[in-house]
C-alpha cells in the first residue's frame, strides 16, 4: 500500500512512519499543501493521511483539488483520504466529510487508533 502522508510537523511524520512500520507501507511525507497535489498527481497512492492546518494549502484546499482532479479524469476508484488532525470542533469532522474525505482521526491519537483505521482502508481496498 502506497500512502501519502501530507503534514508540516517533522515530529508528527516520524510518529506516524515509526506506527505504520509494522503494515509494510510505502510512506511518502509532503509538508506543505501544493507539494501534497502535486506528489499525488504524480504518483499512485491507496491512502492519504491529511493534516487540515497546512502551509500554502489546507487541507481542505487539498481534498477538494484532488477530488476534482479524479472526476476530470475520469478516476474509478478515488483515493481514499484520512484526516489527521488537532483541529477537534464540534463540526470538523461534518467539514472534513463535507469535502470529499473518507475518514477522521483526531491528534492526538494512539498507535492503535491511528493503525486499525488504516487497516480498516487496506481491507477494502
Amino acid at each position: 500500500m502506497n500512502i501519502l502522508l501530507v503534514e508540516d510537523n517533522l515530529m508528527n511524520q516520524k510518529v506516524v512512519m515509526f506506527n505504520l512500520k509494522q503494515l509494510n507501507c510505502k510512506i511518502t511525507p509532503v509538508a506543505n499543501g501544493r507539494k501534497a497535489f502535486e506528489t499525488f498527481k504524480k504518483g499512485s497512492y491507496d491512502l492519504i493521511l491529511m493534516d487540515i492546518m497546512l502551509p500554502e494549502m489546507n487541507g481542505y484546499e487539498i481534498t477538494a483539488e484532488i477530488r476534482k482532479f479524479e472526476k476530470i479524469n475520469n478516476i474509478e476508484k478515488p483515493v481514499i483520504i484520512i484526516a489527521v488532525t488537532a483541529n477537534t470542533y464540534e463540526n470538523d469532522k461534518e467539514k472534513c466529510l463535507a469535502v470529499g474525505m473518507d475518514e477522521y482521526i483526531s491528534k492526538p491519537f494512539s498507535a492503535q487508533q491511528l493503525i486499525s483505521t488504516v487497516e480498516k482502508y487496506i481491507q477494502l481496498g
